[in-house]
């Protein structure tokens, strides 16, 4: 991801740390708790665009599936940028050792 990404969470993180309540502690536990609750969605959304369930049938689409996989994706950059002062650096650290160990 380019720095402009990084840039955008950075300033997404300063407008959720300027509207919470929460202290620091309990900040970085929900932002983290928060990524479950879109992997759910994500889950949610699956059945839906396959209509696995017979109450709702097809009750989403795979665009829906994209979009909740999105938000996954954005939840743990905010989490992490929670976390670390350099989010980027450390994402980039951890996509090369998965890299050199998957692809070689």
């Amino acid at each position: 991801m380019d720095r402009a990404t990084w840039q955008t969470i950075d300033r997404l993180v300063e407008w959720l740390d300027a509207n919470s309540t929460n202290s620091p502690d309990v900040t970085r536990l929900l932002r983290v708790l928060k990524i479950q609750e879109e992997a759910g969605e994500v889950a949610e959304a699956v059945h839906g665009a396959m209509g696995s369930n017979p109450r709702k049938g097809a009750s989403h689409t795979w665009a829906d599936v994209e979009k909740e996989l999105c938000d996954v994706i954005l939840t743990g950059m905010v989490a992490l940028t929670t976390l670390t002062p350099d989010a980027q650096a450390r994402f980039d650290r951890h996509l090369t050792t998965v890299a050199a160990r998957s692809l070689t």
